[in-house]
């Protein structure tokens, strides 16, 4: 089925009508590039590979014929360069996220997904935490052995259920962007909205013409700029959300919060949170 008829302001339009890639029987080396190119950006998140990064004996055993697709697949997640990207330098929680979205194309859909996951992987480690991925039967009802795995979740589609449709707005942020340069950084996307059971907002990503490309954690509740009530709502009338990140508040650096500013002060509140050495990731009307 369609995504959504809000593909452009959801920022998905890039997937609304694309095939999925497939290493077809009779391929040419040109298609054989391409595949590897789309598992590149697959699995390794949209994250940029230097010519150095790049994994040859990989890739020639691909060209070659001497293993499949969801074999190449394999072989990147495993890699020490996926490794390096995203297991050393992320919380645990969050590495199965990207898993998820990575290896099968979803968010995890409940709490027990993660948690099974993250006891596969301390008990039998790393390798064996992608097997599962690849090795189920989800991977090879949705890609078999020839189709790179693409985001399923922004499909309606059997055996798929509707949350899930919400928590991959979480994880996806936009085309052009990066797993490795999201503003929330390393921090679980969905694990407070998997611990309360709770479907995600969907917030649209970079691109989005209504949204912004960062949220503030759900806790962050939004402060007005002089901590009190709005003396006026300037000569526009209007509140604007400011979105931080990095800001530090009473000594603390905090990784998120929020800032419900009048228009008349909105010039003045954004030098207070630049001197203050916070990232502003968007500001829109509330």
């Amino acid at each position: 089925m369609a995504i959504t008829a809000a593909a452009s302001r959801l920022g998905t339009t890039a997937f609304r009508d694309a095939a999925p890639v497939e290493l077809r029987p009779k391929w040419s080396q040109e298609e054989a590039e391409n595949v590897i190119r789309a598992v590149y950006r697959q699995v390794l998140g949209n994250d940029y590979v230097m010519a150095s990064e790049r994994l040859i004996s990989g890739e020639s055993l691909l060209k070659n014929g001497s293993i499949s697709v969801r074999e190449f697949v394999r072989y990147v997640a495993k890699s020490e360069l996926y490794k390096s990207k995203f297991l050393y330098s992320n919380f645990q929680t969050r590495v199965i996220e990207l898993n998820y979205k990575h290896l099968l194309g979803r968010a995890p859909y409940d709490e027990s997904e993660v948690i099974y996951h993250l006891d596969l992987y301390e008990t039998e480690g790393f390798d064996a935490e992608i097997d599962s991925y690849i090795d189920s039967q989800e991977y090879q009802n949705s890609f078999g052995d020839s189709i790179v795995p693409y985001y399923r979740g922004f499909d309606t589609q059997r055996s798929q259920k509707t949350v899930g449709f919400n928590r991959m707005f979480r994880l996806y942020r936009g085309y052009a962007n990066s797993d490795r340069a999201q503003l929330e950084g390393k921090n679980s996307r969905l694990a407070r909205e998997l611990g309360q059971n709770r479907a995600s907002t969907i917030v649209a990503p970079s691109g989005g013409t209504e949204g912004w490309s960062y949220r503030a954690a759900s806790d962050a509740v939004p402060s007005t700029c002089l901590g009190g009530a709005f003396v006026g709502f300037g000569e526009e009338g209007k509140v604007y959300r400011i979105e931080v990140t990095g800001i530090r508040q009473t000594g603390v650096r905090r990784s998120s919060t929020s800032f419900l500013v009048p228009y008349d002060q909105l010039s003045t509140k954004m030098q207070q949170i630049l001197r203050s050495g916070g990232k502003i990731a968007s500001v829109t009307p509330a």
